[in-house]
């Protein structure tokens, strides 16, 4: 049974148990329109309390149902049946009233909440709207600047941010179904107010719905829903109840369908599962309650402050006292910054600060249940590293390199008790970015592997298993990136034609630009590592950059010159140059910005596939969550793997020929081609 219906004297209680998060599944639905039906007809009941079994209210919709034809009863229905009842329902919320769920909330004519619950209309992260009333109800009840901010970014609030808004009429201390008894009984006896759907949208000053279009279009991008949402929103204000409802469920199922929406379904499921990814279904993770992270720098610090973020005391080890003061001044800093952002109170960061030890002693770290180093790469530091923790940490404690490039298995030699070891790879920053590779050794227990992604679950990172190559998955497609970029300055392109086409296609920023960033000094170290191996890694022009020092912003001059105090890109004449000599002899081309996205995007994918044969990566719904999560991929076009399966695979492999024909790009490798004829890539793993 999907409801339940129990009576405490003149109150009924309809409890929805629907595991795990109570979804409004066709099943529910018709259970709850039928409760309406049944309850209408008891005389002895005055109120109706709606409340839910298990750990959430009503979290949304049925994902098992989405790209399928709905089923009646539609949610608009149930919703309706619910505000027209005869007798006044009380939605009593704890854990989470999302999408559907508030909507069916909106439809009570009273709300209640625990203190801990939150409420939220996400649909615009998945490229849709509301579709059962939550951009007509909304405004009407808590009025349309409110609920342009709660529709349009699909973030939830608390439940006392809530009660602010006038979204919840009370919020409960202690027992959820008792108090929610009490407030029925109470609201029994009174006149119930009028339905939503029957109140007007309270008026608004002259040119709101332009200001708030033009915010939203700033926050949105290039994502449609948003825009459509805040469209629905001014519908509801400026026209009957009816026509809104009509106008809204016209958008939802036309944006239902379409590309964004998706890509954006594509990115939520991958999300969901790799969270907790089937290869290790059963395997419990160890315990870990306390943390060390060697190395206070930048990536140090951010590793601490992520780690105190969730809740862990954390050891910083550095070299000496006066590294370890300043990485501790770094920690301090980026908590600082949180605060001065409104992230976190002063005081919230001074608790974190007190959960950190720093020293240089590593006997500090002799019951300590992770440790995570983090310090210069390179191969012999790291081995003296975990000689050290070797000998002074618990044999079953978790050892984990933050390592780009290096291979774990060579950092690991000598570790004893290998079977604890593995890699962690951070993005920078760590305490913002939300990517973690998860790189296991030959010997990583299974136990162990699972430990890092029940610890990326604490952290609230998406985790990506990677195998061992030169730059697991995300920084090896860089490479690529890198190297495709430059063949097209080779190739008639300039720097900011590329960067430009990238950002047209809803990259945050271009290859060039991204590089200036970060430093070119660093891709420099990797290319003269991969020499050292023997390899010919392609950077004729990035490579005569770093000759002359020129590493970026932080030297005044990369592939673009900065003037002192301003970040803005400026053309080079001195990259110009050392393109057009670079270029010389070689055949030029006029670029559009379609053709450079194809050139850079889709040698992105060549890679990829090449990476998913390989199994560094196990799925290809992986690759998507690494460019998404830690390279700025468009979410909205679903990840690098998701956009060419929808594009066509077969168009994939044609344009990369006739680039490859013309020496612009490495030809299609045979697993995209094999992947083309099956029109998938998960036909690699069949």
């Amino acid at each position: 049974m999907t409801v339940t219906i129990g009576r405490e004297n003149a109150i009924a209680v309809v409890t929805v148990e629907n595991p795990p998060v109570n979804a409004l599944s066709q099943a529910l639905r018709q259970a709850l329109v039928n409760a309406v039906a049944e309850l209408d007809a008891d005389a002895a009941v005055k109120a109706v309390v709606l409340i839910c079994a298990g750990r959430t209210f009503i979290a949304g919709a049925d994902v098992s149902e989405f790209g399928k034809p709905p089923q009646p009863p539609h949610l608009p229905d149930v919703v309706a049946s619910i505000e027209s009842a005869k007798k006044p329902w009380v939605a009593a919320i704890h854990g989470s009233a999302l999408g559907g769920g508030l909507e069916v909330a909106l439809g009570c004519a009273w709300r209640v909440a625990v203190p801990s619950a939150s409420l939220g209309l996400p649909e615009v992260k998945l490229g849709i709207i509301p579709g059962a009333g939550g951009t007509i109800r909304l405004p009407r009840l808590i009025g349309p600047a409110a609920a342009v901010d709660l529709v349009t970014s699909g973030s939830p609030v608390s439940a006392k941010k809530a009660r602010e808004l006038g979204l919840v009429d009370a919020v409960l201390e202690g027992d959820l179904r008792t108090g929610a008894i009490a407030f029925a009984i109470d609201v029994a006896e009174k006149s119930s107010p009028p339905p939503i759907s029957d109140r007007v949208v309270p008026a608004v000053e002259a040119g709101f719905w332009e200001s708030a279009e033009k915010a939203v279009a700033a926050k949105a991008k290039r994502e449609v829903a948003p825009l459509r949402a805040l469209a629905a929103l001014r519908k509801a204000s400026e026209t009957d109840f009816a026509s809104a409802m009509e106008f809204e469920r016209e958008t939802f199922l036309e944006l239902r369908g379409s590309a964004q929406a998706a890509a954006l379904r594509h990115v939520f499921f991958a999300e969901r599962a790799a969270l907790r990814p089937p290869e290790l279904a059963g395997i419990t993770p160890r315990d870990i309650r306390s943390a060390a992270v060697i190395g206070g720098g930048t990536m140090g610090a951010g590793i601490v402050a992520a780690l105190r973020d969730a809740g862990l005391p954390v050891v910083l080890i550095e070299r000496d006292e006066v590294a370890v003061e300043r990485g501790l001044v770094n920690v301090r800093a980026i908590f600082a910054g949180s605060v001065k952002r409104g992230r976190i109170t002063q005081s919230v960061a001074d608790e974190r600060m007190a959960g950190i030890i720093g020293g240089d002693d590593y006997g500090l770290l002799g019951d300590t249940d992770l440790v995570i180093e983090a310090v210069f790469e390179d191969l012999a530091v790291k081995r003296a590293v975990f000689e050290t923790l070797s000998s002074v940490c618990r044999a079953d404690a978790v050892l984990a390199t933050n390592t780009s490039y290096l291979d774990p298995g060579a950092i690991s030699e000598g570790v004893s008790y290998p079977e604890r070891f593995l890699g962690l790879h951070f993005f920078s920053p760590a305490q913002i970015m939300k990517l973690l590779e998860i790189v296991p050794a030959e010997r990583t227990a299974p136990d162990v592997l699972a430990t890092g992604f029940a610890l990326a679950r604490l952290l609230g990172k998406i985790p990506v298993r990677a195998g061992i190559c030169d730059g697991f998955i995300g920084n090896r497609i860089l490479k690529v990136t890198r190297a495709q970029a430059e063949r097209l300055l080779l190739s008639g392109a300039t720097p900011s034609t590329v960067d430009a086409a990238m950002r047209v296609f809803g990259l945050p920023m271009g290859p060039f630009e991204a590089q200036d960033l970060g430093g070119l000094d660093i891709a420099a170290f990797q290319r003269k590592a991969a020499r050292e191996r023997g390899e010919t890694p392609f950077a004729p022009v990035a490579d005569r950059l770093c000759a002359i020092e020129r590493f970026g912003q932080k030297t005044g001059g990369g592939w673009y010159d900065y003037q002192s105090g301003d970040r803005a890109p400026k053309p080079s004449e001195t990259v110009a140059k050392i393109i057009a000599e670079e270029a010389a002899g070689r055949p030029q081309r006029v670029w559009d910005d379609a053709a450079i996205a194809d050139a850079v995007l889709l040698s992105m994918v060549n890679e990829a596939t090449r990476i998913l044969e390989e199994r560094v990566a196990l799925r290809a719904a992986d690759i998507d969550l690494v460019k998404i999560h830690g390279y700025g991929f468009p979410r909205w076009r679903g990840g690098p793997m998701h956009y060419a399966e929808a594009r066509s695979l077969a168009e994939v492999v044609a344009v990369l020929e006739g680039l490859a024909a013309d020496g612009l790009a490495e030809p299609p490798c045979e697993a995209l081609r094999r992947a083309a004829q099956a029109g998938r890539f998960s036909a690699l793993a069949e």
